[in-house]
């Protein structure tokens, strides 16, 4: 199967919420690499490589997101292929 990268910005109360560990720990179950990192605007970026079939059931998981969280809308796009070497959070 084909690996491709997503883009996805996650809005709504996902600050603050535990979301990027949340979404580190799933990310390492389904074997998906990539980064998710806070924005100034109070959404949560993520890039994610995986294979496409994987991809759209993290993307599901994404749209529930931790318990204290408030998950309003989710956007995702292709992007050019990134070489992750593992998942990481980055930021504070």
């Amino acid at each position: 199967m084909m690996k491709q990268t997503m883009h996805i910005v996650i809005s709504g109360i996902v600050q603050g919420v535990g979301y990027r560990k949340f979404t580190k720990s799933k990310a390492d179950e389904l074997g998906i690499k990539g980064s998710v990192r806070n924005l100034e605007n109070f959404s949560v970026e993520i890039y994610a490589n995986g294979e496409f079939e994987i991809l759209e059931s993290f993307i599901s998981i994404l749209k529930i997101g931790p318990q204290r969280a408030v998950v309003e809308e989710v956007e995702t796009s292709i992007v050019s292929k990134i070489d992750f070497k593992d998942f990481s959070i980055l930021g504070d």
